[in-house]
Parts: C-alpha cells; sequence; structure tokens
C-alpha cells in the first residue's frame, strides 16, 4: 500500500500551498524537500558570521487565496522605490506617485497599466484552458470583456500596449530618465529580455498584477515559515534533506521517488514543483517519456540573467543621502538598462549593471549586528553561460562594486563579506535555472506554458503532474502555481 496519497517534491510556496490544499481534502501528503531548510529561494544567505540576508529579500504576495486558506497573518509594510541619481537627484516612486517633471504624466501612465494589469489578474489564479476544448474561447472571453470595461479608448490602447515593449512606451509617456529607467528595470527584472525587446512590457503588466511590493517581518523565510507550520498543522508530513533522484513509473504511471539516500517512497501521485526539464528529462527521462515531448521540453528556455549580491557591512551605507528604507534602484535610463543586457546575450559581462538594492537590517534588527548592517542586491545582466565562468563572476563583483561605489562612496571601505551568487550557482542550490523555472514571455505564457501539453499542469505520464514556477503563472514567493495545480488535480481527479 502506498505511504502517501500524494508525494509532492519541492518544499518552497507552491509546495507547501499545494500540500496543504490536498492535504484539506483528506489526502495524506508528504513534502520532499532537498536542502535542509524549507521555503526554497525564500531563504537565508550569510555573507559574513553575524550577517544574514533573505535570498528572496522582497514580496508580492503570497497569493489571497493561499493566505486566506492558510491563515497567514505574516506582518508586511509596503516598501517605496528610489530610483537612484550619482548627483544625489534621487526620484521617490511610491505607487502612481512620483516626484520631479513626470509627476502628472506618470501618474496617468500608472493608473493606466493598473487598470490593464487588473483586468488581467485573474488569469493568475484560473488553469489555463486549452484552445478548442471545453469552453476555452469563453474563458478567454471573459477576460477581453474586463479589459473592454475600460472603455472602447484603453481598450485600444490594452491591445496595442501588451504585444509592445517597454522602452517605447516610457519613452513616449515621460521624459525623466530615472523614471524610465526604473521601469524598464521592473520590466525585465528576472528575465531573459531587455527594454527594447520585443513584448517587454507585459512582463510589467504580470508583476503589477501581483500586487506591490512588500517587505515581511522577518522576510520571506517568516513567510515560508508560517506555511510549513499551517501544512503541518493539515497533517502534511515534511521531509527536509530528501532529494528525489528517480521518479518511479509502473507502464505510463508514476508510483513513487526514488532518493539520493536509496530509499524508495510510493505513493498514488506526485506533484513536483521542480522546473518542467528537470522534472521530465531528469527525474524521469526517456526510457519513458515520448521522444517527441523529451526533446519539446529540454527546448523550453529557462536562461537566467540575474544575480544575488550579499554585502555585510561594517556600517550604514550613504546612497548619497538616500532613504535606506525604501528599494534603492540602479537604473539611471533606459540606455543604461539596455546596455546592462546587451553583453549577456553573447555571454558577456556587462560595464555597468544595474541592480535592485534592499538593506534588511534598516528595517529590522536580527539582520546584522548591532551597527552594522547587511546590503541585499539583485543585479542584472549575469551570463548564465559564460566560456569562463570564474573569469565571468570575479569581473562581474567588480563591475558591480564599481557601479555601488558610483553610487554610495566609501561603500568599498565597509565591507566585511561578500556573497555573490551568479545564475548557475542560483541552478546548483535551488534547482531553479532562472526565477520563474522557465522563462516568462509571450511564447512561454498562459497556454503555451511550459508547453501547450503541459499547461494544465497534467503530464502525459499518468499521476504525475507539475505545480512549480515553470507552470502557469511563472515564479514568485505566492504559492499560486501549487494551489491552482492542486485544485486541478481535486477536480479531474489523480
Amino acid at each position: 500500500m502506498p505511504s502517501s496519497d500524494a508525494i509532492i517534491l519541492g518544499g518552497g510556496a507552491n509546495g507547501l500551498a499545494c500540500a496543504f490544499r490536498l492535504a484539506g481534502a483528506g489526502w495524506r501528503v508528504t513534502v520532499l524537500e532537498a536542502a535542509d531548510a524549507l521555503g526554497g529561494t525564500a531563504a537565508v544567505v550569510a555573507p559574513a558570521p553575524g550577517f544574514r540576508a533573505p535570498f528572496a529579500h522582497l514580496l508580492q504576495g503570497p497569493d489571497a487565496r493561499v493566505a486566506r486558506a492558510m491563515g497567514l497573518n505574516i506582518a508586511a509594510q509596503e516598501i517605496a522605490t528610489t530610483a537612484l541619481s550619482a548627483t544625489a537627484s534621487h526620484r521617490e516612486i511610491r505607487g502612481g506617485q512620483v516626484e520631479g517633471p513626470d509627476a502628472a504624466a506618470f501618474a496617468a501612465l500608472h493608473r493606466r497599466l493598473s487598470d490593464i494589469a487588473g483586468a488581467l489578474a485573474p488569469l493568475r489564479q484560473r488553469v489555463p484552458p486549452v484552445l478548442g476544448r471545453g469552453n476555452a474561447w469563453g474563458r478567454l472571453a471573459k477576460v477581453a470583456l474586463g479589459l473592454r470595461r475600460l472603455g472602447a479608448t484603453e481598450f485600444r490602447e490594452a491591445l496595442r500596449l501588451l504585444l509592445t515593449n517597454v522602452a517605447d512606451v516610457v519613452e513616449d509617456e515621460l521624459t525623466d530618465p530615472l523614471v524610465q529607467g526604473a521601469l524598464c528595470f521592473d520590466a525585465t527584472l528576472g528575465a531573459w529580455t531587455g527594454p527594447r525587446s520585443p513584448n517587454s512590457l507585459i512582463l510589467l503588466l504580470d508583476r503589477m498584477a501581483k500586487g506591490p511590493l512588500t517587505l515581511p517581518r522577518g522576510g520571506t523565510p517568516a513567510l515560508a515559515a508560517a506555511m510549513a507550520q499551517a501544512a503541518e498543522t493539515a497533517g502534511v508530513t515534511i521531509r527536509t534533506g530528501a532529494r528525489a533522484t528517480r521518479i518511479e513509473t509502473d507502464g505510463e504511471r508514476a508510483t513513487g521517488v526514488t532518493l539520493a539516500s536509496g530509499e524508495t517512497l510510493n505513493a498514488d501521485l506526485v506533484v513536483s514543483t521542480l522546473p518542467p526539464g528537470s522534472t521530465l528529462r531528469d527525474l524521469v527521462g526517456a526510457r519513458v517519456l515520448d521522444a517527441g515531448l523529451f526533446t519539446r521540453v529540454g527546448q523550453v528556455r529557462a536562461r537566467g540573467a540575474a544575480a544575488k549580491l550579499t554585502l555585510a557591512l561594517s556600517a550604514a551605507p550613504d546612497f548619497r543621502g538616500a532613504d535606506l528604507r525604501t528599494r534603492l534602484l540602479v537604473a539611471p535610463s533606459v540606455p543604461a538598462v539596455e546596455s546592462a543586457w546587451t553583453p549577456v546575450k553573447y555571454g558577456e559581462v556587462p560595464d555597468r549593471p544595474v541592480m535592485e538594492i534592499v538593506i534588511p537590517s534598516a528595517h529590522e534588527a536580527g539582520w546584522a549586528p548591532e551597527g552594522a548592517h547587511v546590503l541585499s542586491a539583485v543585479v542584472q545582466f549575469a551570463p548564465h553561460a559564460p566560456a569562463d565562468r570564474t573569469a565571468a563572476k570575479a569581473a562581474f563583483l567588480a563591475n558591480t562594486l564599481k557601479v555601488l561605489e558610483d553610487h554610495a562612496p566609501g561603500i568599498g571601505r565597509l565591507i566585511v563579506g561578500a556573497d555573490l551568487m551568479m545564475p548557475w550557482e542560483t541552478l546548483a542550490r535551488f534547482g531553479v535555472p532562472c526565477w520563474h523555472g522557465a522563462e516568462l514571455s509571450v511564447e512561454q505564457m498562459l497556454f503555451l506554458r511550459p508547453l501547450p501539453d503541459l499547461a494544465q499542469y497534467r503530464t502525459p505520464l499518468d499521476r504525475l503532474w507539475l505545480a512549480g514556477s515553470g507552470s502557469h503563472p511563472g515564479g514568485g514567493i505566492n504559492g499560486t502555481a501549487g494551489w491552482n495545480a492542486a485544485g486541478r488535480i481535486l477536480e479531474v481527479g489523480p
């Protein structure tokens, strides 16, 4: 008799949300996490003794359905953004408000984009339709109706904007390079694309559809801990340090998993929150899968271009008077973001990377010794497969520190420890090649994500499901993909 009704691979937000929902329906669920701690990218990085910072330092979530069902009452504050200037002429952005010459134009653009993002937001909480089957077109028509309710003019504008690039939009509507650069950075954050690349605006709309950026008390690790506690209370069995090396099958049906220790666990159903390629090519393999599917899964694009830098600092840095309790952006213009992106397409390191910076220790104690601080930065764009990884990492760190020094003079003298994680190191530690498990792009979204025949979380291998960030709607510590997948499982059965 199987030891579990369902085994879930991965103890991040998606795995825990999926496990909780299935357990709530009476299923016996076991979550297997390869790392020694739960949370996935809601993990802690330690750049020096006594210093710590969350790997994922900001939050857009969790999904409201997940938070409500799991009773997640994590205190979180919305965080403003400061677009940094090397001459101290910073721009602070709070929602739809910004200082400077673009105040009115930015408010109008933000309102328009927010309306479109709000109309698209329901798609995130729905299982993607299969075109040509059931009422797929009717479901999509409901979303179109939501856009149509914006009015004829705004509806036409929404259709125009959906497939354009973010650089064209901000240059048409705004004049302030700092504000333009901030929006271009947000559109391309965590993506394999630049601001002038086609369809880049839809990525900004997707980010806006998730809700505001917040900083949870205790950081994202606190959210992961709360989700784990809720899952265990619901009866979920959680095992850490349990790395799956193979998904066991019987004919065309998944029957369980084998761990690195050699232990085999049986289950009626296996749900993987690992990337599609890792799940189907590495854990299942060509011995079971259709050759065509095996090949196509290998062609799902999953290039990472974001590096994570964590610095232990002996004192507070001075970003030319900027408020350290805001999200600090070094993305001074559209050309600056585009110039940082261009070399990465050829496996090279940008001279002047752009970045998002958070100082967790400026918000609450416990991240650094008293009087000291820890800096957490997502730095773009990093080559994911350079010819010489060692040289690329050294050059990327040097160039990043040079840019930081320009905006916070003297910061180099404050550094007592540094941890830089390049895309291939993120893959090695967390099992994800990029933020989303598969790149988020128009051709890999909604009913095309990660492939049309995998878009509803079910795989062709009976009783094997996908529920990670490589599935709809993509990444983020929100649990949406896992919650959606569990709902689909309960709807159609194993």
